[in-house]
């Protein structure tokens, strides 16, 4: 289970969303979420841009000798904690409204927004 990572295959995946139809009716899905459905693709486009950009810099780190890893689980464990650094911090967030069209200052992000749920019985 914890074999040598260099000893294990990757099979790029291709995740390529802009073929995706956009929803014709966005409050017709089962979370009657209503939300753009162009801000929504430019959103995954951008988390998906993220990934990419972080596992690149992982592989490199590895590829560099700079960065050992002992198994696709420790791979997977420091690229989840290397995202949720990213998606926590300012920069993170600030990257994301900037590729879904919005210019706000990093010091108008707030880091711990309240969530609102309108709970229906």
């Amino acid at each position: 289970m914890n074999e040598p990572l260099r000893s294990q295959s990757l099979t790029p995946v291709d995740f390529d969303i802009s073929k995706e139809p956009i929803p014709s009716d966005p409050g017709a899905n089962p979370f009657k979420l209503v939300v753009d459905p162009a801000m929504r693709i430019r959103l995954r486009k951008a988390l998906f841009d993220l990934i990419e950009s972080h596992d690149q810099e992982l592989a490199r780190y590895v590829g560099e000798g700079s960065l050992a890893l002992d198994s696709y689980k420790e791979y997977i464990e420091l690229f989840a904690h290397s995202l949720k650094q990213t998606m926590g911090s300012r920069d993170g967030i600030a990257y994301l409204l900037k590729a879904c069209g919005f210019e706000v200052t990093k010091e108008d992000i707030n880091l711990q927004p309240e969530t609102r749920w309108k709970v229906e019985r």
